[in-house]
Parts: structure tokens; sequence; C-alpha cells
């Protein structure tokens, strides 16, 4: 009898890893643990953790020189050109850091969530200088 569950694909989060490497798509191992979620997390904070896990996946494959490069490099031309183009050039590092905070929100202390709301803020007067604001 054939058995029913290789016969439709599975979820991308759901599929497994090869056994032999245990990475996914040639990156670092998944850390330790059973699921990206808050527990009993609902609404907002459970949508946007649902919709954020393939991302985190994908995101840990990477190499880890990769995604803080570009940061940086984003940021430094943010930081060198004083016209609307730095402003966008700093943007996707905005989102960036907004997403991760959020993410990261629930498990923060106070110096932790404190230097969150000064990096974010930091960089939105940052966008907003470059698009004029000021």
């Amino acid at each position: 009898m054939a058995d029913k569950r290789s016969q439709r694909p599975a979820h991308p989060l759901a599929r497994s890893r090869p056994p032999e490497r245990g990475r996914p798509r040639g990156g670092r191992p998944l850390p330790p643990g059973e699921h990206f979620l808050t527990p009993g997390a609902t609404g907002l904070r459970r949508t946007v953790e649902r919709r954020s896990a393939a991302p985190l996946v994908f995101l840990f494959g990477l190499p880890r020189w990769i995604l803080p490069a570009l940061l940086v490099v984003l940021l430094l031309a943010g930081f060198a050109v004083p016209s609307a183009w730095g402003g966008v050039a700093v943007l996707p590092v905005l989102a960036f850091v907004v997403w991760l905070a959020y993410m990261s929100w629930p498990s923060l202390g106070v110096k932790g969530r404190v230097l969150r709301v000064v990096l974010v803020t930091f960089l939105v007067l940052l966008v907003a200088d470059r698009f004029g604001v000021f």
C-alpha cells in the first residue's frame, strides 16, 4: 500500500532535512528547539510569527556574513548620500530592525527593549533627515 503522505507535497517548513547534512539549503543546522512561535500568542503576533518562520529559516541558512554585510553597506550608503536616495537605502535596514525587534520583544528585558527603541528611533530620524523632513 502506497503512503498517501508521499503523494502530496509537504509544507515548506515541514519538509525533512537530508539526514547526511541536516542543514537547510547548505547553511548551518537549525538551532535546537521545537518551534519559532511564542506560546499562547494570538492575533497579530501569531500571524506575524507564522509568516516570519520561512524567512527566518531562509536567513538562518545563509552564510553568517551576508546579512550583516548587506545591512552595513545599506547603512553606510544612507550616511554617505545626503539625499532621498540615502533614505531609500536606510529603509530596508529600518524594516529589518523593526521586524526583528517585534519578533524578539516578548523575550527581552528592559535594557534590551530600551536599546531597540533607541535604535529604531535613530534610524527613523536618519530616514526623515535624508527625505528632508528636518
